[in-house]
């Protein structure tokens, strides 16, 4: 298996994450049938950044949560939560990338991934939790 940048590790890990949306099987399985169907890379950096977003979900969504300013969890696109879980995640728990990075990757996503509009939600909510995160 061939080594994969942090960029293409991290959109996998969306994917994953994406996905875990919309199904209840297990992170096993989830891993399982994307290896099986070779449509995208599972190293182990993605397998424990998606591990470590599904676990932590309760945490990650109390800290999106008050950073939405007049929107609900609900009403954020599934593309748009899944990237905001995976910022959250690695602005929490990855020491080896700045806070910033994070932001402007999940940016990227956004542009790859949602819709315009999504793209400057994403980086005000993620903005808003890297600038509140200390407190």
């Amino acid at each position: 298996m061939k080594k994969i940048s942090r960029h293409q590790m991290r959109e996998n890990a969306f994917i994953l994450v994406f996905e875990k949306n919309f199904s209840d099987d297990s992170v096993e399985d989830i891993l399982e049938s994307a290896r099986e169907c070779d449509a995208i890379q599972v190293d182990d950096q993605v397998e424990a950044m998606f591990r470590g977003v599904v676990q932590n979900l309760p945490l990650i969504d109390s800290v999106i949560a008050p950073n939405l300013k007049n929107w609900t969890k609900d009403r954020i696109s599934k593309v748009s939560l899944a990237i905001l879980r995976l910022g959250v995640y690695e602005i929490l728990f990855s020491k080896d990338v700045g806070d910033d990075i994070v932001v402007s990757e999940c940016v990227k996503l956004a542009t790859t991934f949602a819709y315009e509009d999504d793209v400057s939600f994403i980086n005000g909510v993620l903005g808003s939790i890297v600038r509140n995160k200390d407190q």
